[in-house]
């Protein structure tokens, strides 16, 4: 996107320095707010959100949640950044890493798409403290919190597997038992993604290796026209559950399951609650804890034990990761499809089953 709207840089004030760089990022704007500043906060925090921005129902309002936590329970003051585009990460980063007034205590990089600008950038600032959610960068000044999306993605799968096999019909949507078919949606194309891709493939198969699979990817986590799209294309070619794992763009899944009554499942949120006008066809949400590791890091920070080159993985064992039933359609699956989830869940976590990382 590149409108006008979102041409705004930081959510804080006192800051004259970065509002002069704020038109320097080109190829289009990021959004920006200004709040009071807080002089007596034990921290302040820049975020950098991923592309999709604020108010996806998915991965940037989650992460968000774990800054207004820290907000809550610490008092922090924070500043924002939402890009539209991949290649203004470094110079959103770079201005908060630079600003004097205020001095930032942490800057949170949201999303694996700013690896690169980030090593760039903790390597050029390297008094300034960061945190990245879900890539690794090797750097003492970067804390990393990566996390088992294909151990959550598989206790999907088993929802899905299970049913797209039995008659069921609950809310807006129902499935054809003689057609045993799922699909997944992903954003950009990547290793991360894939694992989400890997893990749900996994769970379908652990069901019956004879369910039929549609995966595609749209290139985009802001793009719900796309999703709506392949999600068409995946129902009417005999899908009865799709999953996505594609932002704000799999709003447009949620509409293609609404306009052919069938069923999806969510990502990153409880998205039957934050996409609730949908909630008649999301059977679950794979919940993924970004707020957490937002949290997590601002507390270290506020607490001044911030471990610079440290790497935190959060799967199933330690709720980093879950499959939360929809909040409508929940009470209306079988207690035999449950069973069957539960018994997966302990399951990897006790060891008993692997689940891959590639499709």
């Amino acid at each position: 996107m590149h409108d006008i709207d979102r041409r705004q840089f930081v959510r804080g004030a006192g800051l004259a320095g970065l509002a002069g760089l704020a038109g320097c990022t080109g190829g289009g704007g990021g959004d920006t707010e200004t709040a009071t500043p807080t002089p007596a906060a034990p921290a302040t925090i820049g975020m950098v959100y991923a592309t999709g921005g604020l108010d996806d129902g998915s991965f940037n309002d989650q992460a968000q949640q774990g800054l207004q936590q820290a907000k809550e329970e610490f008092g922090v003051a924070s500043d924002r950044s939402q890009p539209s585009e991949v290649s203004q990460f470094k110079n959103f980063q770079q201005q908060f890493a630079q600003s004097t007034d205020p001095n930032y205590d942490l800057v949170c990089c949201i999303g694996f798409l700013q690896t690169d600008a980030l090593k760039e950038t903790a390597d050029s600032f390297s008094d300034q403290q960061f945190m990245i959610v879900d890539s690794v960068v090797d750097q003492g000044n970067v804390a990393s919190y990566v996390f088992k999306e294909h151990e959550g993605s598989y206790l999907g799968g088993v929802l899905a597997g299970m049913v797209t096999q039995m008659e069921f019909a609950a809310g807006g949507g129902e499935s054809d038992p003689d057609s045993a078919n799922v699909g997944f949606v992903g954003g950009v194309e990547s290793s991360l993604i894939k694992k989400f891709e890997a893990g749900y493939l996994a769970g379908v198969a652990s069901v019956d290796s004879g369910i039929e699979t549609q995966s595609t990817y749209t290139g985009s986590f802001s793009d719900p026209q796309a999703g709506k799209e392949a999600a068409l294309s995946m129902y009417n070619n005999g899908a009865d559950v799709v999953y996505h794992a594609a932002g704000n763009t799999g709003t447009g899944v949620f509409q293609a399951a609404q306009s052919e009554g069938r069923f999806a499942i969510g990502v990153d949120r409880q998205q039957s609650i934050t996409r609730s006008s949908y909630a008649d066809v999301i059977l679950g949400s794979m919940v993924k804890r970004v707020d957490t590791a937002v949290f997590n890091a601002i507390e270290s920070v506020v607490n001044d034990s911030f471990q610079g080159g440290s790497t935190v993985t959060l799967g199933l064992a330690n709720d980093g990761v879950q499959l939360a039933y929809g909040d409508q359609l929940g009470g209306e699956l079988p207690d035999d499809v449950k069973s069957e989830i539960t018994a997966a869940r302990e399951g990897i976590v006790g060891g008993d089953i692997s689940v891959p990382t590639e499709p």
